[in-house]
């Protein structure tokens, strides 16, 4: 390897990661092109067709060896199963607020979740943490508080969002580098399956399918619905092999960041003072969360300097 090769692969990594989070911060724009069709229709057909794009995708990349030897142990089959479940929440739940107006709530979501990471490798991985994240954690709880207090509205949402995404992140850990990102996502697709036809099955009879029957551009949007699920999450999955979660932990901050503006200066949704202040306690819980990510970093360097390269 050159002495520059692990810069490039660091400059792809943040690319790679840093075009998941630029797709899912601007997520929200594009379920809302699929109007009239509601959450529920959309997320049985995001199940639907991110399935069928991940069977493409492995019978390209010729990864069925792969998902047969997952296949074969039962222990990786029930955790994906229940990374299935936590995925389809955190997808109905950011449909739900997306398609209801409430944009700038699912980027609440995703501000908090770092800190929520960090608090579930506390009380289930029994990590210690450092004073700074605990500080972070107390100004969130605080932030939580206010927004409850003052803008008399509990955030369900936006705590669905943070704790079906944290411990979907705590199992993906736990699975490790046994499961790849094109295998799992298939995996927890396929779980999915019966679920995205019973949702289909009860919007049919309530409301209608709105697939097939609006535009051939709706239509095209609903089949590009699957692309846009796996996409993301495959760059996501090439950029955290390439850097270190120090450097994904900053990143990430564009998604919440990008749905915040959208919702605020596109959507126009309306942020009293109160939800100001909220929103303002979580910014400075991010701040100490992203200082304390930054002392960390100095400190491992400092501690264990980089080797010189080989002459």
């Amino acid at each position: 390897m050159t002495p520059d090769a692990p810069a490039r692969t660091s400059a792809a990594g943040v690319a790679y990661a840093g075009g998941a989070y630029l797709l899912w911060g601007f997520l929200p724009l594009y379920f809302l092109l699929l109007v009239p069709t509601g959450p529920w229709e959309v997320v049985a057909a995001r199940v639907l067709f991110s399935f069928v794009f991940c069977v493409l995708l492995l019978t390209i990349m010729r990864g069925w060896r792969r998902i047969m030897a997952i296949i074969r142990q039962p222990r990786l089959l029930v955790w994906t199963a229940l990374a299935g479940v936590l995925i389809y929440v955190n997808w109905q739940v950011f449909l739900i607020g997306t398609l209801s107006g409430r944009v700038v709530e699912t980027a609440l979501g995703y501000f908090i979740n770092p800190i929520t990471t960090v608090l579930l490798g506390v009380f289930v991985l029994h990590e210690r943490i450092r004073r700074l994240q605990w500080i972070a954690i107390g100004i969130a709880a605080l932030a939580v508080v206010v927004i409850v207090v003052a803008y008399r509205s509990f955030p369900w949402i936006a705590l669905s969002l943070t704790a079906s995404f944290g411990v979907y992140g705590l199992i993906k850990k736990k699975i490790g580098p046994a499961v790849d990102a094109v295998s799992g996502l298939t995996l927890e697709s396929f779980w999915l399956i019966p679920i995205a036809i019973i949702q289909l099955i009860v919007v049919a009879q309530a409301d209608g399918i709105t697939f097939g029957t609006v535009s051939a551009w709706h239509t095209a949007l609903m089949l590009f619905a699957g692309i846009a699920t796996a996409v993301p999450l495959l760059l996501f999955a090439a950029g955290a092999r390439r850097i270190n979660l120090t450097v994904i932990g900053m990143i990430q901050f564009v998604t919440p960041i990008l749905q915040f503006l959208t919702g605020v200066l596109i959507l126009h949704e309306p942020m009293p003072l109160e939800r100001w202040v909220g929103f303002i306690v979580v910014w400075i819980a991010v701040g100490v969360f992203v200082v304390d990510l930054l002392l960390a970093t100095r400190s491992l360097a400092h501690r264990d300097p980089p080797a010189p390269p080989a002459p």
